[in-house]
């Protein structure tokens, strides 16, 4: 089972800002489920002009309730309580033709949901200028803005391994009944239509569920990036940088996550 879900919106900044806020969006206030960020490969092409960049994100994540409580017991094992999910990130960023490709995926519960999640950020090609109404120009209007086009797919695999184990393996066949061989292998597996049905409503209600959290999130994230775009036109790179401490510190106190742990171990008291 395949699902589709497609989005576009601009934000109200040229694009060499938006594609420095997006490697900079971590963390912020709409973005506290996010536990660290890694670089695992960055490379420039001198002759392409264009930026490579792979990353890895932590997140804080878990499979909703109402998708656990679809799961046969014991499906999921521990993977379910561990709390943490692995997102893959891959980037190309043109700055001279004025464009960002992005591609996230998740690397957790791939048997239940696989989510690719693919962006394109452009400079707005503008041929020539036109006038609005108001008699404004229009190319210098488009040239401060950058259109986004997201298209996410959701890729149920639920059911789909058993399956797969459920095929004959190909048997020894005598010589001389190799006509009976062929005829028995063409004969499809067979499977219980309500064994069939039900393997396909429940991809089909887990990708209904992933594509409303896709919604959701993409909300979040744009208005994450809002807040990192409006720090860096307020005070440049510098109020990025201390935002981004100001929320690290609201997410995990003054000594940060790694002290703490540093400090007490593994265990982490409540306060009184």
């Amino acid at each position: 089972m395949v699902k589709f879900y497609e989005s576009s919106f601009n934000y109200d900044y040229p694009f060499p800002a938006v594609s420095l806020a997006y490697f900079l969006r971590y963390p912020n206030p709409y973005a506290k489920h996010v536990l660290s960020t890694d670089v695992i490969d960055r490379h420039f092409e001198p002759d392409s002009q264009r930026l490579y960049t792979t990353r890895l994100h932590l997140k804080r994540s878990k499979l909703p309730p109402a998708v656990l409580k679809l799961m046969p017991k014991g499906f999921l094992g521990s993977n379910s309580d561990t709390g943490q999910s692995y997102i893959l990130e891959k980037s190309i960023v043109d700055a001279r033709e004025g464009w960002m490709t992005t591609e996230t995926k998740n690397l957790e519960w791939t048997g239940v949901l696989s989510v690719i999640e693919k962006q394109c950020y452009k400079r707005p090609s503008i041929s020539s200028a036109e006038a609005d109404s108001s008699g404004r120009d229009t190319e210098t209007t488009k040239l401060g803005t950058t259109e986004v086009t997201t298209s996410t797919t959701f890729v149920s695999r639920f059911g789909q391994s058993g399956l797969r184990a459920g095929r004959r393996k190909p048997a020894v066949v005598p010589p001389g009944n190799e006509a009976a061989a062929d005829t028995a292998d063409d004969d499809p597996p067979k499977k219980g239509f309500l064994s069939s049905w039900s393997t396909s409503s429940l991809q089909r209600t887990i990708e209904i569920m992933g594509m409303r959290r896709t919604r959701d999130a993409l909300l979040r994230s744009k208005d994450g990036m809002n807040v990192v775009l409006g720090r860096l036109r307020s005070g440049g790179l510098v109020e990025v940088l201390e935002g981004m401490r100001r929320d690290r510190e609201a997410m995990y106190g003054p000594d940060g996550p790694w002290k703490r742990v540093w400090k007490h171990g593994n265990i982490i008291e409540d306060d009184e």
